[in-house]
């Protein structure tokens, strides 16, 4: 069932046309990745479907469907704490959680004074409880402090003021409140922003798992062939929608436009050789050349003209410039150690880089990855160990912050500045390799976005010849493009690579030694990024969270205590009112048989039967006495308790 549709989307800023006429229609649980060139209008699509911006076209949401949005800067809101502003996404079973709670007191306080509560409120307390925990209600908890965890906030950070939290924990908190309890349609905008590996995985076995329907924008291609089953492509304010993950769309779209360019290139031919025939035709001028050659005008009118694919946007061209020959061993490092007052990011750090290696650092947001580029690179000390590299050893190093640059500078300024002794010409081609054309090497530094910053800071870097590099997440604003050009340009270089990335793609494609800083110890490991993976997923056995699995068995072991001690509550008390009932009747019944002594006391024959009647209800009777005592008796306790 088709649950969103969009026909005619169109949407311009000024002279500038963003999208042109995009429609699709998307399948109730399809998972779609959004991809595109920056710039091209990924997010402005999404915003057109929650209705932010308003262009030319129409979108269609299922009756009754509900769409949620995380954008690229969300932020959680609220004035709670971490645990509180998660645990709103269940604000309903929250409010039935505190009505139960009023209804249990109300029971405990009526039967404290002894008085019984009416079956009909007794019921309904019941049917309340059983309908809380069938929507969840003695799970939700354990579920949230489970989330917690998996998205990076420790036990220790759950009561943490949401106001002091970093930009990238506010992203990550207002993620796991909108993916928690998801809508049924689900717009994510670059989701694995601020996410480490560990809990990327995590994100795309949620995502993977949920019933909802999803559409997302990333850059992530790793994320994209694990979470989409349909890429929706952007290009030229023009989209298409394809079937299979990523690496599925690369290759059919690389196959439509081969088969395209093949049936253009024919029909041309074709054409050719028509426009040939007309012209020969109307050499010869004959009535009957002329009949023909009109013919086969026609014949060129009435064929569907097939369109030439569109030339491929010139993205980056990167070839990184490599120094002489290093010696063997390119790095060493000893006992590395780094901590911030009380605070230790990693210890006992100790590897041997050799010549070719390409090897990536990963761990945890906050184990010190950026760290130990910085102190390698000499920005920071660190607090004991040692590192030193080898013979003939020269660095590039990659800064994700870009603080390399001089803000002040322009474009052509920063880059001839340090290389005074080429000239303009040699600069303004290497920018322009690097998508910086005409009057855009005029622009001040200060006033470039992320992703071009990200690309003056790599022109600097090739300019350089460099037999190792140090790159710290170099893919960081980087789109599709110009990601797979730095993979190739890095496939082809000779020297040493040490990098650390979020890009796990970009990992499996270059990677030959994992270094795991927040291992305990720190692992070394020789060999692909997926071999990696394989290793340590060997390595553990997964078991649900602990916090999300005791707080399960104990909201469990609770509620059928709570079950359990409600119906033997019940049938303590109805076997006391039957008792009461039985015995009011055989007191009524005794009375009676007085009466009939009196009337029959000359029928010696009828008085025998009353006493025998009268021995078993007065048997009965005391055994009712009895057992109504111990019953009321264990009712008081129950009830007082």
């Amino acid at each position: 069932m088709i649950i969103l549709g969009c026909d005619g989307l169109t949407l311009s800023f000024g002279e500038r046309d963003v999208l042109s006429d995009v429609s699709f229609s998307v399948q109730e649980g399809d998972r779609v990745g959004i991809v595109g060139e920056n710039g091209a209008g990924k997010t402005s699509l999404l915003k057109m479907i929650t209705g932010e911006y308003d262009g030319k076209g129409n979108v269609y949401i299922s009756k009754d469907k509900t769409v949620g949005m995380l954008s690229q800067n969300a932020v959680a809101d609220g004035d709670g704490t971490v645990v509180s502003v998660l645990e709103s996404a269940f604000s309903d079973l929250i409010e039935r959680e505190a009505e139960l709670e009023r209804m249990r007191h109300r029971i405990d306080v009526t039967h404290s004074v002894g008085i019984a509560m009416t079956d009909s409120y007794l019921s309904e307390y019941t049917a309340k409880l059983e309908s809380f925990s069938a929507d969840g209600g003695d799970r939700f908890r354990g579920l949230v402090r489970s989330y917690l965890v998996k998205l990076g906030f420790p036990e220790s950070e759950w009561e943490t003021p949401v106001g002091r939290l970093s930009g990238g924990q506010k992203t990550r908190l207002a993620l796991g409140k909108l993916i928690i309890r998801p809508p049924d349609i689900l717009l994510l905008d670059e989701p694995t922003n601020h996410l480490d590996v560990q809990t990327l995985s995590w994100l795309e076995d949620v995502l993977s798992n949920l019933k909802c329907t999803l559409l997302v924008v990333s850059h992530d291609r790793y994320f994209l062939d694990r979470v989409a089953t349909k890429i929706l492509d952007i290009d030229g304010g023009k989209a298409r929608l394809y079937d299979g993950n990523y690496t599925k769309y690369v290759e059919r779209k690389k196959t439509d436009r081969e088969i395209q360019r093949r049936h253009y290139e024919n029909q041309q031919r074709e054409i050719a050789r028509l426009e040939a025939f007309i012209e020969q035709q109307k050499r010869w001028n004959r009535e009957r050349n002329i009949i023909a050659a009109e013919s086969r005008r026609k014949a060129i009118d009435r064929m569907e003209k097939v369109e030439a694919p569109e030339a491929e946007r010139r993205g980056i061209r990167v070839r990184f410039t490599e120094g002489s020959e290093s010696g063997n061993d390119v790095l060493t490092v000893n006992g590395l150690s780094k901590r911030f007052g009380e605070n230790e990011l990693f210890s006992g750090v100790s590897f041997l880089i050799k010549r070719g290696d390409r090897a990536f650092i990963t761990g945890k947001n906050g184990s010190g990855k950026s760290t130990l580029m910085k102190i390698l690179r000499g920005r920071l000390q660190q607090t004991s160990g040692s590192y030193e590299f080898g013979y003939n050893v020269s660095i590039g190093y990659y800064d994700q912050e870009n603080q390399e640059l001089d803000e002040n500078n322009t474009v052509l300024d920063e880059v001839w500045d340090e290389f005074g002794k080429r000239t303009q010409t040699e600069i303004r081609s290497a920018l322009a390799l690097f998508l910086f054309r005409g009057d855009d090497v005029n622009k001040k530094v200060s006033m470039l976005s992320g992703g071009e910053k990200a690309r003056l800071t790599m022109v600097k870097l090739i300019l350089r010849p460099n037999n190792v590099l140090l790159l710290d997440e170099p893919t960081n604003h980087l789109d599709i493009k110009s990601r797979e050009a730095l993979e190739d340009a890095l496939s082809d270089y000779k020297g040493t690579l040490i990098a650390v990335s979020h890009d796990r793609y970009f990992i499996k494609k270059l990677c030959t030694r994992v270094l795991d800083i927040s291992a305990k110890p720190f692992a070394d490991y020789h060999g692909t990024y997926e071999d990696y993976l394989r290793y340590t997923r060997d390595q553990t056995v997964p078991e649900p969270a602990a916090a999300e699995r005791s707080d399960k068995e104990e909201n469990r072991r609770k509620y059928e205590e709570e079950r359990r001690s409600r119906s033997d509550m019940r049938k303590l008390r109805t076997r006391i009112e039957r008792a009461r009932e039985e015995t009011a009747k055989i007191e009524d019944r005794l009375s009676a048989l007085e009466t009939e002594y009196r009337e029959n006391e000359l029928d010696y024959k009828k008085l025998m039967e009353l006493d025998l009647e009268r021995e078993k209800l007065e048997e009965r009777l005391l055994e009712l006495y009895e057992q109504t005592d111990l019953d009321e008796r264990e009712y008081a306790e129950r009830s007082g308790q």
